[in-house]
């Protein structure tokens, strides 16, 4: 285990084999060869790509080109990249909000009309194979010194039971010393609840809050202390009922605030479709599908932005398209949740980025049939879990989660190589040993379960947002198995913050996105988004013929037994459902590899048998891969697994 600061980029070459290779050649021809020409040579060569896979770099054509800080794999093979305004400002300002749809198999874009800003939203597949995407961007933050109107968090008090009332953004508040604020989103407040009847009834007031700032710049609208305001243009009883308080008004630094819509992209019409809001804004929080198909939706920060403290969970059903409490329990921004066998939610630790250092940072089982949670102990290096890894281990049977590198809070210096697995099979679960990232310290690395039941890993940087040159030019695998890494061939594009990677049907990976704070290792200029795709190819790939499936049902019960048409039955060793990947910040709680019974052969096929249990496998769409002994893929087909 072993902690780092933040360094120069790091290029980790297979340099060894290189060096050794051409100190054994004494040829000039090969001396003469500048060293970057060599190592294409050297990377290029049909038994090297065998041994260590190979990259691939696409540069998009320039209308397509946008900032991928989102990326899901839908059941059409096609990815959904989404960036909202892209960490992009004037973007934002201007209401330019992009998706592209992206086709790895025939190479082709196409952007998607993109009705809000879900920049650091959170999303996870449905089961009938649409995508929900929930929260998002409502306003940009404001550095220390650079907020010139006083702001803060007003709550609009209903004492009227007889009906809501809907305040528009730009609705004005008035203290009681003349200054005036304005909401900078629209407002909905209840009905104030009354109960009881005659003498006896009592109307207790709703409320609903709302970010307001000052008309005017300067001082004079700094407050301190508890007021009541009036709303503006109100009279009579309306202006009795209806009014705000608020605690203070400020010139500090202003967080980013979320907002409380929600959307399910249709694979099929290639559009977004809008459905019942949730009642809490969000802005960094995360999804997790659930056995019944459910999904419970935790943590970001609200639309004044707070952190949301827990209390406000909620349960969408892709049924009815409505929203639900769900149980309390507090979490940092982008918690790593991931669904057990038994139900229960484990949370690794993992997170990304908003919350205390002291709180909600514990690893630990949540049941959410009662809301008790279990401390899951052991997890080294306790205060470097922000922008960590997290994967449940394949196959999903084994129910291992590991947590791999990571930092301090905020903008830490720090990171970590530590990397531990949690046994949630085990009567006590408890975090043991992993073997140490090869890169070092190590924040932002992306984590990708492959077919051959193996985490191909990469990326990341050792400092803060790639500080200082500190990128991490390197890529590895991990054996579970083994409980070793290997290496694999590097990529040629730093990746850090915002950057995604995904397994795609035909058993590549693509790895998109990257947001550096600097484009220097004195950072002095600014850094850009990154908007080149790499594709990388694993060493599988280059073994020799893949096994092929000939024919596949469309669907399949879970416990049930389906029959897969392949040319070779006798060479198929495995066969996987592999849940399609819905990653952002290093983010990905949907990924899993669940084991199928190879239960029968016949001369043109075989026998598949599901598990039964929906929390192992929830209901939706998977790629089905057959592997061979030597762990080669076949191109995946699409099941949708049912109840």
């Amino acid at each position: 285990m072993k902690i780092h600061n933040a360094g120069r980029t790091r290029r980790f070459a297979l340099g060894s084999t290189v060096a050794l290779t051409v100190a054994g050649m004494n040829a000039p021809a090969v001396l003469g060869f500048a060293t970057d020409q060599y190592h294409q040579y050297v990377i290029n060569r049909p038994e090297y790509k065998a041994e260590y896979g190979h990259w691939q770099t696409l540069g998009l054509p320039a209308e397509f080109r946008v900032n991928a800080v989102h990326a899901s794999l839908l059941r059409t093979g096609k990815v959904l990249i989404v960036a909202g305004s892209g960490n992009d400002e004037k973007h934002f300002d201007a209401g330019t909000f992009k998706s592209l749809l992206w086709d790895p198999a025939k190479n082709t874009y196409k952007l998607i009309p993109t009705p809000e800003d879900m920049f650091c939203g959170g999303h996870t597949s449905l089961p009938d194979g649409r995508l929900l995407v929930a929260g998002g961007t409502q306003r940009y933050e404001k550095l220390d010194g650079a907020v010139k109107k006083a702001a803060g968090t007003m709550r609009v008090r209903n004492e009227s039971p007889d009906r809501a009332r809907t305040f528009p953004k730009g609705t004005v508040f008035v203290a009681p010393n003349g200054r005036e604020y304005a909401t900078t989103a629209p407002v909905t407040v209840p009905a104030a609840v009354k109960t009881g009847s005659g003498a006896g009834t009592v109307v207790t007031a709703s409320e609903q809050h709302v970010f307001v700032e000052a008309v005017g710049e300067g001082r004079d609208y700094v407050t301190e202390g508890r007021a009541q305001y009036r709303i503006k243009g109100l009279t009579g009883v309306d202006a009795h009922n209806l009014y705000g308080m608020s605690d203070r008004m400020t010139l500090e630094k202003q967080e980013y605030q979320g907002i409380r819509s929600a959307f399910e992209f249709n694979p099929d019409t290639e559009l977004y479709e809008q459905v019942t809001d949730m009642a809490h804004a969000r802005w960094y929080p995360t999804l997790t599908g659930l056995g019944d198909g459910r999904v419970v939706t935790v943590s970001g920060l609200d639309d004044t932005g707070q952190i949301l403290t827990g209390n406000d969970n909620e349960v969408y059903d892709p049924k009815n398209k409505t929203w639900a409490k769900a149980p309390d329990r507090y979490f940092p921004t982008y918690p790593s949740i991931f669904l057990t066998t038994s139900g229960k939610l484990f949370y690794s630790g993992s997170n990304a980025g908003y919350g205390p250092a002291d709180k909600g940072r514990e690893p630990g089982l949540w049941d959410l049939s009662n809301n008790s949670f279990q401390p899951v102990p052991g997890l080294r290096d306790p205060a470097l879990t922000e922008t960590s890894s997290s994967v449940l281990l394949p196959p999903a049977q084994a129910q291992k989660v590991m947590v791999l590198g990571g930092g301090g809070v905020g903008e830490s210096p720090l990171s970590t190589a530590r990397t531990d697995i949690a046994d949630l099979s085990a009567p006590k679960p408890a975090f043991t040993p992993g073997p140490d990232l090869p890169a070092g310290g190590t924040r932002y690395l992306n984590s990708v379960i492959l077919p051959d039941d193996t985490v191909f890993t990469t990326g990341g940087s050792s400092g803060y947002r790639g500080k200082s040159g500190s990128d991490l030019l390197k890529a590895q695998v991990y054996h579970p198995d083994s409980n070793t890494f290997t290496t694999a061939a590097e990529p040629t594009v730093g990746r850090d913050y915002h950057s995604e990677a995904l397994l795609l049907p035909d058993g590549r990976v693509a790895v998109l996105g990257s947001n550096p704070l600097f484009a220097d290792e004195a950072n002095t200029t600014p850094g850009g988004f990154e908007q080149r795709i790499e594709l990388y190819t694993p060493a599988y790939l280059f073994h020799g013929d893949r096994p092929q499936v000939t024919a596949a049902p469309e669907s399949a019960k879970l416990g049930g037994t389906v029959t897969v048409g392949t040319a070779r039955p006798e060479a198929v060793a495995t066969a996987k459902l592999i849940r399609p990947s819905s990653v952002t910040h290093v983010t990905d709680v949907e990924q899993r590899s669940v084991a199928l019974d190879v239960t029968g052969r016949t001369a043109d096929g075989v026998s598949l048998t599901l598990p039964g249990n929906p929390n192992l496998l929830p209901p939706g769409w998977y790629m089905l891969f057959l592997t061979d002994s030597a762990g080669t893929p076949s191109v995946a087909r699409w099941i949708q697994v049912t109840g």
